[in-house]
């Protein structure tokens, strides 16, 4: 096996070495010397730029998650898009992502030890936690985005698994849609209708709840606001977070 042309950074040929290894070998059971030998570069190197070889995998797909959402997403002013829509389009795209590389997928749950988050999936919450802050402050979330974000990531990682692993060669892919709307239902409000030229407004529109304004509302505080102290920031915040996420049985 050569080794990638010279003329291409050194950080850039351990990505590309890694993510080729890993296709080649259907998951994360690549060694550190086909890394290195394949980029041209010695151990050390790859452990000054990545610290280990884990980290150097859970950067290729980081780095191949980003640039996948980057080339399928819409480009559309996102301002004039109902953000519910975009995460709706975001877990497509994920979907499509794990089935294009169930390598990547291996890697990052091939080897699930208690407690041991994979960087990749670190990731993600915070890609998913920057998608569904538009939805907050719009008050279309009924809980906050820290929990929308760790159930819409449970939920579509165990539908990519599950699409992986059906042995037919034409996947169910109505799953995906069907766990994927209702986990929208679960954890969003309604938009209120609009009326369009010539109608009323629909009087059936869906209401903010308090769960739903309290998200919103903590979506738009300004930490820097010179209205309120930190301590009187800090106390908003959990008096938010709990109206959010009540808990059973307190009072």
């Amino acid at each position: 096996m050569s080794s990638l042309t010279k003329s291409i950074p050194v950080r850039d040929r351990l990505l590309l070495a890694g993510a080729q290894l890993m296709d080649e070998a259907g998951g994360p059971d690549v060694s550190t010397r086909a890394v290195c030998d394949l980029a041209g570069v010695q151990a050390p190197t790859l452990y000054h730029h990545f610290g280990s070889k884990e980290g150097l995998l859970d950067a290729v797909v980081s780095h191949g998650l980003r640039r996948f959402l980057d080339e399928h997403r819409d480009d559309a002013d996102r301002d004039q898009v109902d953000p519910i829509e975009q995460i709706r389009q975001g877990w497509d795209i994920h979907v499509r992502f794990g089935l294009a590389h169930p390598a990547f997928y291996a890697h990052i749950y091939g080897h699930v030890e208690r407690g041991k988050q994979c960087g990749v999936v670190a990731d993600v919450e915070l890609m998913l936690l920057q998608a569904l802050e538009p939805a907050a402050r719009r008050g279309r979330l009924s809980v906050t985005p820290a929990a929308a974000a760790a159930q819409i990531l449970a939920a579509s990682s165990g539908v990519v698994l599950a699409l992986i692993t059906d042995p037919s060669d034409q996947p169910d892919m109505s799953l995906s849609e069907r766990v994927r709307d209702a986990m929208l239902s679960s954890i969003t409000v309604p938009a209120a209708s609009r009326a369009g030229p010539g109608r009323r407004r629909s009087t059936t529109a869906a209401q903010p709840t308090p769960a739903s304004a309290a998200v919103a509302l903590a979506a738009a505080l300004d930490d820097d606001s010179p209205a309120l102290t930190t301590t009187e920031n800090a106390l908003l915040r959990d008096w938010l977070t709990r109206i959010a996420n009540p808990q059973p049985g307190r009072r």
